[in-house]
């Protein structure tokens, strides 16, 4: 049957050639076809978690893929409002965060089925167009913990965060996990500021903890690296190269780097088909699909003992491969000292 065909392209070369230029000048431009999108923020963009977000779908505008505009600092109050302006705009996929206003995000997705919205969101995915993300990178953290328990001195690390919310507990039992892993001794001081962003607040919970006699930090929030390099200690990067992008050289030993490019090139691809769906983006935040990954060492390479750094090197391949899982826990982690 090919060969059929092929001879009758090439018996009527002129209707042959038309209809081949047409089919591809069809395909070029769907492939082509950008699609509109926006940002919903309700912290500065330069805070860590939405600039992953900002910083994913930035590079998919850069790639041609989609016109991209963005609202930062939205209150939960007024955040519905500018949910409804953006569908009713013509935008045919918002990427935002419900964490608060679940009930209220989901309401709006109903009544706007023709937009696709990929939320952070702790619950479930909603009707046919309520797509739910979040922050999934426990897996590196585990990674870290191994480090950073063969690398304390004191037995004692610190872990200060932001909320005793799911996505950062389990960020912090993973860590904890793979320190305890290596090191049994080791015994864990937590703090959470109750603010996302508050450098200032989250340095002086890290002085308070050097002061309890921790010689290691995991800075879930901006401002623990500055305290870390004041005491002259190490400490352990999140969600951002924490080593560059937060003066972290020579303290930041590494960071659990979240990745949000895979989840929002998928949404793309699904709107530009028409088969974007409700679905959970949990898998796709997780290292198998590179939602994550373990920044590099910089100067920590030559630091850390060479069998730590095979044993993270083999673990994070078998939880690429699927064959070690980091458990889950989003209970409120608390104190062992």
């Amino acid at each position: 049957m090919f060969l059929t065909s092929l001879k009758k392209i090439i018996t009527g070369p002129i209707l042959g050639i038309t209809l081949l230029s047409s089919f591809f000048f069809v395909s070029s431009a769907a492939m082509a076809e950008k699609i509109s999108v926006a940002g919903i923020y309700t912290q500065p963009i330069q805070q860590k978690w939405d600039a992953r977000l900002h910083l994913a779908l930035q590079a998919a505008a850069a790639a041609g893929e989609i016109d991209y505009k963005y609202s930062e600092k939205v209150a939960n109050t007024d955040y519905v409002r500018v949910l409804r302006e953006y569908a009713q705009s013509g935008v045919q996929l918002i990427v935002g965060e419900a964490f608060g206003i679940s009930r209220e995000a989901r309401k709006t997705a109903k009544d706007y089925p023709n937009v696709a919205f990929l939320m952070g969101d702790p619950f479930k995915p909603s009707g046919d167009n309520f797509s739910v993300f979040d922050n999934y990178i426990h897996e590196p953290c585990y990674l870290m913990g191994m480090i950073a328990g063969s690398m304390t001195k004191t037995n004692k690390i610190g872990l200060v965060g932001g909320y005793p919310i799911g996505e950062v507990n389990r960020l912090f039992h993973a860590f904890m996990a793979g320190a305890k892993a290596v090191n049994p001794d080791v015994a864990f001081k937590v703090t959470f500021i109750g603010s996302w962003f508050d450098p200032p607040k989250a340095k002086e919970a890290a002085f308070a903890q050097v002061e309890a006699g921790v010689d290691v930090l995991y800075a879930e929030r901006a401002g623990v690296v500055d305290a870390a390099r004041s005491k002259g200690i190490l400490a352990f990067g999140n969600v951002n190269d924490m080593n560059v992008e937060e003066n972290g050289a020579g303290v930041v030993v590494t960071s659990a780097l979240w990745h949000m490019e895979s989840a929002i090139n998928h949404a793309i691809s699904q709107v530009k088909a028409g088969t974007f769906t409700a679905q959970d983006y949990k898998e796709w935040t997780m290292m198998t699909k590179g939602g994550a990954t373990l920044a590099p060492y910089y100067g920590f390479e030559d630091k850390i003992d060479p069998q730590i750094k095979a044993q993270v090197a083999t673990l994070a391949e078998e939880i690429r491969q699927g064959t070690f899982v980091v458990e889950i826990n989003d209970t409120e982690p608390k104190s062992t000292y």
